[in-house]
């Protein structure tokens, strides 16, 4: 068996709100992710989702419970290590595209590796790989505001690929799409899965597209349950 890209167990966390007082968000959520292996994580707004996918991306600590990203324990890791895996190790996609919006679409996508230390020449390769994977190399040249929202979308997914990540956090990434285009985004993000052993943890609402996804996973009282 391949070694696990995520590793989540028993994590709790909980919120301090004021009155009533403290909110347990989660309460022992446990899950194994595998390379290649696309997750759906489903359950109703305010039920954790959020707060899972930021714990699985170094943005939050958890109270309790252990997490590891490529068998390495992080609790307990300072900000520098946790920063760094983040940015080498992990992509994000959320449900707005938030491409930077004087930048072209092969710019938003080579900034990220240009950070990260890649050459310009490197850089501009891989964003023209990505962008061609998901269908939009044609509108590398066109600023956000010049592009349909599915192309932004499909834009915003390979600038979190761009630094080859081994783990993909999307939360409701295709929440402000249309049934047509979902479809587009999400086959081109199983397509990139499938070729590259990427792993994906997707928080959505659209039932029918994790039902594509291979495996479900609904978020009940805090813990992971396999529908």
């Amino acid at each position: 068996m391949s070694e696990l890209v995520l590793k989540l167990e028993g994590i709790e966390k909980t919120y301090k709100r004021g009155q009533p007082g403290e909110v347990k968000v989660l309460r022992g959520a446990s899950l194994d992710l595998q390379p290649g292996e696309i997750v759906a994580l489903v359950a109703p707004s305010g039920a954790g989702k959020s707060t899972l996918l930021h714990i699985a991306g170094l943005l939050d600590t958890p109270d309790a419970g252990r997490v590891e990203i490529g068998g390495q324990e992080m609790s307990g890791r300072g900000d520098r290590r946790r920063t760094l895996v983040r940015r080498e190790d992990i992509g994000f996609v959320y449900q707005f595209h938030h491409l930077l919006p004087e930048f072209s679409a092969l710019e938003n996508v080579m900034l990220p590796q240009l950070a990260n230390g890649a050459s310009r020449g490197a850089a501009k390769a891989r964003a023209m790989e990505l962008l061609g994977h998901v269908g939009v190399a044609a509108r590398a040249d066109h600023r956000p505001a010049d592009m349909s929202g599915g192309e932004q979308q499909r834009v915003a997914f390979c600038r979190a690929l761009a630094n080859a990540p081994r783990l993909l956090l999307a939360d409701e990434p295709t929440g402000n799409l249309d049934p047509g285009t979902s479809d587009q985004v999400f086959t081109a993000l199983m397509r990139v899965a499938r070729e590259t052993g990427l792993a994906g943890l997707v928080a959505t609402h659209n039932l029918d597209l994790a039902g594509r996804m291979d495996r479900v996973l609904e978020m009940n009282e805090g813990v992971l349950v396999k529908t």
